[in-house]
């Protein structure tokens, strides 16, 4: 096990964290329907009010945030995972966030002629556009197609880019942008799509299921979340079930996989003045943690 401390403790399932230049987090809570911050010294503050089921967080070029918003799960007092939509779940969104008080505005719940089922996570390429995925409601006897979307963080702007991807969760660019990877959670599966141009792909043929190529998986069961691409272009990939941030390079080898000490770790970040700073989400355990990394995370897109 690697040496990694834990920052927070009781938080309700936390996903999207975002790494501040004053050494706190930025995240959300999906149980619960938080944005929340934590301090460097571990305080925790819930921003604005609770709605839905906030996923993804970004930060969008004008220092907003932008939240991927899965509509809301309902959770049961003996699990810690959501079990279907909630009672009160209409659609999934995404918002615009302010990060001082938490106050949301609504920028889009439908693309290409339906509605957003469960936008999951999302991040920016530098010309300001976002790419966000969407993971899909799963309910008793169904559940809704995935898919890959690119938007404007005005509200102005958002189309389907690659559809159906069956359970799409973790995504991130390349340091050239010239890639776009994808996370597939039920499939526990790393996808890659070329770029050619901001939100435009060249898509791969038959029998490619939604034009992206499959990069790498890992054997056994698993699941795949949230996911961080490193300065150098190597990807980690949050690995549900076996509890490990799983490090693929960008020729889909497994070049590590960091145990940590939940066995569901869903979210990774990085931050801090080199870089080595990697924040993670311990959803089993509702906490955050942080640790030294072996090399630095790429900086993201209007990162402070």
């Amino acid at each position: 096990m690697n040496d990694i401390r834990i920052l927070a403790r009781g938080l309700g399932f936390p996903e999207g964290p975002v790494a501040m230049a004053d050494g706190s987090i930025l995240l959300t809570e999906i149980n619960g329907g938080w944005v929340t911050r934590v301090g460097a010294d571990g305080q925790v503050t819930r921003l604005g009010q609770a709605a839905g089921g906030p996923n993804g967080l970004a930060r969008a070029p004008d220092g907003a945030l932008i939240l991927c918003n899965n509509g809301g799960s309902r959770y049961l007092p003996d699990s810690f995972m959501g079990q279907g939509p909630s009672d009160d779940y209409e659609y999934g969104s995404v918002e615009r966030v302010d990060p001082a008080t938490g106050a949301r505005r609504l920028l889009y719940k439908a693309a290409n002629g339906h509605k957003l089922s469960a936008p999951n996570d999302l991040v920016f390429d530098r010309h300001g556009g976002f790419y966000f995925t969407d993971l899909g409601k799963r309910y008793a006897t169904s559940r809704d197609h995935g898919g890959l979307y690119y938007a404007m963080p005005d509200g102005s702007s958002v189309r389907e880019i690659a559809y159906p991807i069956l359970s799409a969760n973790g995504v991130g660019l390349s340091p050239d942008e010239a890639t776009v990877y994808v996370a597939d959670t039920e499939s526990a599966r790393l996808w890659a799509f070329t770029v050619e141009s901001p939100g435009v792909l060249r898509k791969e043929p038959f029998p490619s299921p939604h034009g992206g190529r499959c990069l790498g998986s890992l054997p056994g069961f698993c699941r795949f979340d949230s996911l961080a691409v490193t300065a150098s272009g190597n990807i980690c990939v949050a690995t549900l079930v076996t509890g490990k941030i799983t490090v693929f390079a960008p020729d889909g080898r497994v070049l590590d996989q960091v145990a940590m000490p939940d066995t569901h770790p869903t979210n990774i970040c990085f931050g801090g003045p080199d870089m080595r700073t990697a924040t993670i989400t311990l959803s089993g355990e509702g906490a955050l943690g942080q640790m030294r990394w072996p090399e630095p995370g790429l900086r993201l897109n209007f990162q402070q």
